[in-house]
């Protein structure tokens, strides 16, 4: 199966950027939807960066501007293309933000896969009094283009085509598919978080420093990235997010580490900061 035509990625961040990335590459028409000029700038920015590293890297099909050629952007859902195949939305983790974009969406393009990129929100509620048979979790791995994994999220209202149709073009952008049923945290947040949480925990307790244990976790288990650079790349804002809600729908287990919060009350988020459990 060949990718879609036109492809919407709706929040131009480092996911979002990300996702338009491997789509472009892929030979779709990508259509950014961002909340204003100024943002879609930044992500038009962001997903230029993107492509020029893969280019400078060897790894683009054509150049960097000829992919960009085929970016345009919009401030307003209602302005998308009607004809576009696949909506993909990467913004921040509320649920009434990811209903409210695939509302919109839904409205204007009647015909589109609605894919959410979510990590941990139900599925199953995301859907609900939306057009539910065409509606997955679409999960995408940071950083997108590097990343082989795509993590297929689906609920008991969708539709068999539409898994069908997922999955073969997220294996069109050369992407390894696994399917879960729509739980709290799916298969891979469930388990990543775990291993982060523990990780912050063992930080704060002095078992041993954040470079040591993300050292002992790529060269004893073949990680390629300790879990505290990975929270640093994720955020840890997002981290902690998940984590409250995964405490609170799974229980104690998840609770986030008193040195979490304290990181994120300081505003050290992580790589977007310039500090989280690292220096960037």
């Amino acid at each position: 199966m060949s990718v879609p035509g036109t492809v919407a990625v709706v929040g131009g961040g480092t996911m979002g950027a990300g996702i338009a990335h491997v789509f472009l590459a892929a030979g779709s028409t990508v259509v950014l939807a961002e909340a204003d000029a100024e943002r879609a700038a930044i992500g038009v920015g962001n997903v230029a960066a993107s492509l020029n590293k893969a280019e400078e890297r060897g790894k683009l099909d054509g150049t960097a501007a000829e992919l960009l050629g085929r970016l345009s952007t919009v401030e307003d859902l209602g302005a998308l293309p009607p004809e576009t195949a696949l909506v993909v939305e990467a913004v921040p983790e509320r649920m009434e933000l990811k209903r409210a974009v695939f509302g919109a969406a839904a409205r204007q393009c009647p015909d589109a896969v609605l894919a959410s990129n979510t990590s941990s929100l139900s599925i199953t509620e995301l859907s609900d009094g939306l057009p539910g048979e065409r509606l997955i979790g679409m999960h995408f791995f940071n950083p997108v283009p590097v990343q082989a994994l795509v993590e297929l999220v689906l609920h008991p209202g969708i539709a068999p085509t539409t898994v069908d149709t997922v999955r073969g073009w997220a294996e069109a952008l050369g992407k390894t598919v696994i399917q879960v049923r729509d739980s709290p945290g799916f298969a891979t947040s469930r388990l990543g978080l775990v291993v982060g949480l523990e990780a912050i925990r063992m930080v704060e307790e002095g078992v041993a420093s954040a470079e040591d244990i993300d050292t002992g976790m790529r060269l004893g288990y073949a990680w390629p990235m300790g879990p505290l650079r990975l929270t640093d790349l994720v955020g840890l804002d997002v981290r902690l997010s998940i984590a409250e809600h995964l405490a609170r729908e799974l229980g104690p287990r998840f609770e986030p580490p008193r040195l979490l919060r304290d990181k994120v009350a300081r505003g050290e988020l992580g790589r977007k900061t310039g500090q989280g459990f690292f220096s960037w």
